[in-house]
This record gives C-alpha cells, structure tokens and sequence, in this order.
C-alpha cells in the first residue's frame, strides 16, 4: 500500500476513535443523572476528608443552604456562676438584657434565659436571635463601646467563673419557638457529633422530630457556626420531670423513632442534657 495511503487510512482510524470516545463521553454524561442539592452536599461531606481549602469552604456553604432556616442567626450564651452569686447575678442580667431588647429590637431578640436545675449548675442559659450577621455585629459593637452597657457587663464579671458564646443557626425543619409562658422546665440537649455527620444527623431527625411532635412540642433545635463545632443544641418543654418521662417513653410507639436512635446514636461523640428553669424575663418560660 502506497505510504500516503496508509497514512490516510490511520489518521481516518485515529479520528473515528477520537469521535467515538466524544460520544461515549457524552452519553454518560447525558445518562448522569443531576445531583440534588442534599446529594451534592453530602458527596462535599465525603469529599472533605481529602482536604483541599475549597472543598472545605464549600462544605460549609451548601450545609448551612441545606440544612439552616436562613431567617436568622442565634447565639448560645453560657455564663458559669460563683457559687452563690446566682440571685446577684440574675438581678444584673434583669436590667442588663431587656434593656438590650428594647433598644435592638426587632433586629435583635431574647428567645429565653435558664437557670440550670439539673446538670451543670451555677450556671445560666441564654438564646439570642439576630436578623442576620449584621445585627450580630451591631449588638456586638454596642455592647462594647456604649457606657451603660459597658458598666453593667462590668457588673457581671466578677460575679462570674467561666464564659462560652457560640454562634447557630436554627434547622430548616424545626424552627425556634415564638415567645410563650408554659410554666414546667425546659430541657436543652447539646451532642457532639463525629465530623461530617451533621447532614445524616438532619436527615435522621427530620423524621425523629415527626415522631417526639406527636407527644410534646418541641421548642427549638440550632446547629453550631463559631465557636465548638460540630455541636447540636434542641431545646424542649415539660410540665414536670414525669411528664418527661411518659413522653420519652410514649415516643417509642412511634414509626419511626426507634430508627431515628438507632441511626443516630452512632454519630454521636458526647451528649449532654440540661433540666432548666426559666429566668423571670425569659421569652419562653
């Protein structure tokens, strides 16, 4: 065979493979089926054990997009009292956090302030709600540069042992309740969660929560931002510690609830779980 020839004859071989393999590439792309947005956070979950700075970032981005109401931004507080400094205390914070309020609102708001009864004690609770990051930092500015709240923050710290704040945002599913006097204790249950188990947590409880709804209702559930990560806070409501546990235990009769434990309680590095009395200004008491 003459060489023009043969060379034709493999630049044309050459070329049908190259459009082959186009198609082929193009087909399976065709066939993939597009990816939710649960599905794409959850393969960045995975994805984020291998590292890179973006995936990271993006991790963050789509969770918080999946996961989060988006309405507002909340703050957990948590200040260690000195033994015996609990009603000095809660006369400062009194005058302290209305205050706050009244000059904030509607960009800032107290969900409620707990006294711990059972658990950590000493110690007081305190959920905040800001419209946003901005209103975060404004209350943040303010409490730092303007005198009368600068002096009784002033008030508050040799009365203290210990200080935590951590910033949260509320799950999609269970959005924190508006102001309401129930009387009873409220119970707030903080888990440290393995990471990257937060997105099979939320999908777990979407279910979970159905169930405990039938019983009781539930008050508030928040997942860490700043501060201790990997963190789930849900906040609940009872009469009396009887009634607590008649409907823990009712819960089980529920489809589904002994799967959302089941399926749960793997994810779990360290639980808490806090009996709280409502301070006299609280929101929710």
């Amino acid at each position: 065979m003459p060489r023009s020839i043969r060379g034709f004859t493999a630049r044309s071989v050459h070329r049908a493979d190259d459009a082959k393999d186009a198609n082929t590439d193009a087909s399976s792309s065709a066939e993939e089926p597009k990816k939710t947005l649960p599905q794409k956070a959850s393969h960045i979950v995975r994805s984020i054990l291998h590292g890179s700075e973006q995936v990271r970032q993006e991790t963050r981005d789509t969770l918080s997009k999946v996961l989060a109401r988006g309405k507002y931004v909340h703050e957990l507080a948590m200040h260690r009292v000195k033994p015996g400094h609990m009603d000095e205390y809660k006369s400062v914070v009194s005058e302290l956090y209305p205050r706050i309020v009244r000059n904030l609102s509607p960009k800032v708001k107290l969900v409620g302030s707990w006294e711990t009864d059972i658990g950590d004690l000493d110690t007081a609770i305190h959920v905040w709600e800001y419209q946003g990051y901005p209103a975060l930092s404004e209350a943040y500015s303010m409490y730092r540069t303007e005198p009368a709240y600068k002096e009784l923050h002033q008030r508050l710290q040799p009365l203290l042992r210990e200080r935590n704040s951590q910033v949260m945002l509320e799950f999609k599913f269970w959005p924190t309740h508006p102001p309401v006097t129930k009387g009873g204790v409220y119970e707030l249950r903080s888990y440290t969660l393995k990471p990257g188990m937060l997105l099979e947590w939320e999908q777990n409880w979407r279910v979970g929560v159905e169930c405990r709804r039938h019983h009781e209702e539930p008050m508030g559930a928040w997942f860490s931002q700043l501060g201790d990560l990997n963190q789930v806070h849900h906040l609940w409501q009872y009469p009396d510690l009887h009634v607590r546990k008649e409907v823990r235990e009712s819960a089980w009769s529920e489809n589904g609830w002994p799967e959302t434990v089941l399926n749960t309680v793997p994810l779990i590095q360290k639980m808490s779980s806090r009996i709280m009395l409502p301070m006299a200004f609280s929101s929710l008491k």
